[in-house]
């Protein structure tokens, strides 16, 4: 009786089993579909936005997996089978893989943050994780410098976001700081004068702002100047090795000393005597 039950409904759980795999069989493929549309889209939004070619394709792999994934427990669903299992096997492979990788996934967090803000940009001179040197390359988990003397240096970008960054090219301009040390004996006014005629000869320091020639400090064996003229980023180190160069033939010129420093040394004849 059991059996003849069973024969008599056959036909109806034939045609709900071929239902459920003819649409778990749709859910898969329009859902895959769906999903490298989506990816697609992804991926013209970031390349409009300028992002790091090879974070774009990165990102784009992870959303198509995602979204694959998750049509994949759909189509399951639909066949009946219960995905509560397969869900916790895969967060808890996730887990562990985040534990692993915890290092690589911070630097890489750090490294979509970056493109994303953009805090410096291929090209410019920054000073980061105690190092300092021109942007070559922002990489997935790392930022590449290469420094003044041609020295190649790789800095994870989780250490590039934990501490301060100093970007010099961000800015179209720059303030020069040169400090200049004049005898006691020497006048000041014909020293600011001379100072000023000086920086006044150098095309590329800017009119505005104005430059700067102060009394710093009457130190212990000199009165010292500072010289602050505003200059376009890209001349900042031009104007200061000039100006150094140029400051120095203008004192000699003029009679301005630059003392070395000195002590006075006291000796007492009871000392001698000893």
């Amino acid at each position: 009786m059991d059996l003849q039950k069973i024969l008599d409904q056959l036909p109806e759980l034939t045609t709900t089993y071929l239902s459920n795999i003819v649409f778990a069989a749709l859910i898969f493929f329009i859902g895959r579909w769906i999903a490298r549309r989506l990816a697609d889209l992804l991926e013209k939004g970031l390349t409009r936005q300028k992002l790091e070619p090879m974070l774009t394709k990165f990102l784009v792999n992870l959303t198509y997996a995602a979204l694959t994934i998750f049509v994949v427990l759909a189509a399951l669903g639909r066949l009946g089978i219960q995905t509560a299992s397969f869900v916790a096997v895969l967060g808890a492979a996730g887990l562990a893989v985040g534990l692993a990788l915890q290092g690589s996934l911070s630097n890489f967090a750090a490294g979509v943050l970056i493109v994303l803000f953009r805090p410096f940009k291929l090209g410019d001179y920054i000073e980061a994780a105690g190092v300092a040197g021109t942007i070559a390359d922002i990489q997935i988990f790392n930022t590449v410098l290469s420094s003044p003397d041609n020295v190649k240096i790789i800095v994870p970008n989780a250490q590039v976001l934990a501490g301060c960054v100093k970007n010099y090219s961000a800015l179209s301009t720059r303030r020069v700081e040169i400090n200049v040390g004049v005898s006691y004996h020497d006048d000041l006014k014909k020293v600011r004068q001379v100072l000023q005629e000086v920086v006044s000869s150098d095309a590329r320091v800017l009119k505005e702002p104005a430059c700067l020639i102060a009394v710093k400090e009457m130190a212990d064996s000199s009165v010292n100047f500072i010289v602050r003229p505003w200059v376009n980023s890209a001349d900042y180190w031009g104007v200061y090795f000039d100006l150094t160069e140029k400051i120095k033939i203008a004192l000699d010129e003029n009679g301005i000393t630059i003392p070395f420093p000195q002590r006075d040394v006291h000796v007492y004849q009871e000392a001698l005597q000893k």
